[in-house]
């Protein structure tokens, strides 16, 4: 049984048989729960557009609030800010932890926020010819938690980074890792048969990959980037700039293609990461921008055949909802790790 819930225009909620709530057409408890959350869905509508949600920060102020560390020879870029509860927020290929800047003073102001560049991206080290792997990538994310001595977390995940809080969740299971509070899913390819790869994509993973990198321009990075976003949340000419700014960054566009084997990757570890996922009994929730071409709608309807119970936020906007709905996604992702916090005696920091 499925329940849509007005969220804010042109939005829905999706719940089937979540953790948290059970919602049903009769009066009585399942009634008193769902006007409960109705009301705390209102409320976090309007606080989520009260706080920093369309704050817009330069890149060049993202870097300057950041700091770097060492990860086996190369340096990476991170940011820290906030306090309360850690969490742990992952980014997307081609681009870097700046996707997550219109939501930053929102989620500082209520948590112990980390972010990374991984490697490879935005403003950490491109090393060309690396035999980049979402496995390292992983080690590095726990590597960062290690040295900030930070070992419980939230996780907010998008793209490219969904499979690295696959992985942490398959450690986790394992008795290794970060200790996983809560685990969040923007838009990305939970599933390898469900991805969707954009033309670029394909060219860049095929033997044509370092000639696509050498004769890519601004103008095709542009046109490719507009292509993932909604029809009525489309990116700015000045954040299309700085996002490329930082794709090219230390002669990033050459990294691209080495990169790519991510797309390989998730296929061969299909068992594991998919595995993970469906199995957890870590509290989840899935916050996804339906037009998106590349994971959106179609995404979600395999995962509710493999996962039934998973609690569903639908979002009428493509691939960067956090970049396009800022205050929607903070409306759908802070009552649910809110709600988490409750139920482990946590109050939230204000």
């Amino acid at each position: 049984m499925s329940f849509f819930l007005p969220y804010a225009k042109g939005d829905r909620y999706d719940f089937r048989r979540t953790h948290q709530f059970v919602i049903g057409p009769k009066r009585g408890r399942n009634a008193r729960v769902g006007e409960r959350l109705r009301h705390a869905t209102r409320k976090a509508t309007i606080d989520a557009r009260a706080m920093s949600s369309n704050h817009f920060i330069t890149v060049d102020a993202w870097r300057a609030g950041g700091s770097h560390f060492d990860f086996r020879g190369h340096r990476v870029f991170y940011r820290r800010g906030g306090s309360g509860t850690p969490l742990l927020l992952t980014h997307g290929y081609p681009t870097s932890s700046w996707d997550y800047h219109k939501v930053w003073s929102a989620l500082t102001d209520r948590y112990d926020v980390i972010v990374p560049d991984m490697l490879g991206f935005g403003l950490s080290d491109k090393p060309i010819g690396h035999r980049y792997s979402l496995y390292e990538q992983t080690d590095l994310h726990c590597e960062l938690l290690q040295r900030l001595d930070v070992h419980s977390v939230h996780v907010l995940c998008h793209d490219y980074g969904v499979t690295v809080g696959q992985e942490l969740l398959a450690r986790f299971a394992e008795g290794h890792g970060p200790a996983i509070r809560s685990m969040a899913f923007l838009n990305g390819g939970l599933f390898p048969e469900t991805h969707r790869p954009r033309p670029i994509q394909r060219l860049l993973a095929s033997p044509l990959g370092p000639l696509v990198t050498r004769l890519s321009t601004e103008v095709r990075f542009r046109l490719s980037m507009r292509e993932t976003f909604g029809p009525n949340t489309q990116p700015t000419d000045d954040e299309l700039r700085q996002l490329y700014a930082l794709v090219e960054r230390a002669d990033g566009k050459r990294a691209l293609a080495d990169l790519i084997s991510y797309m390989e990757e998730r296929k061969v570890h299909r068992e594991r990461w998919v595995g993970a996922f469906v199995s957890t009994k870590v509290p989840m929730r899935i916050i996804n921008g339906s037009l998106d071409p590349v994971s959106g709608a179609h995404m979600v309807d395999r995962l509710l055949e493999l996962r039934p119970s998973t609690d569903v936020v639908r979002l009428e906007v493509g691939h960067y909802p956090q970049v396009e709905a800022p205050e929607r996604v903070l409306a759908a992702y802070l009552p649910f790790v809110e709600s988490v916090d409750a139920a482990a005696g946590i109050r939230p920091e204000t």
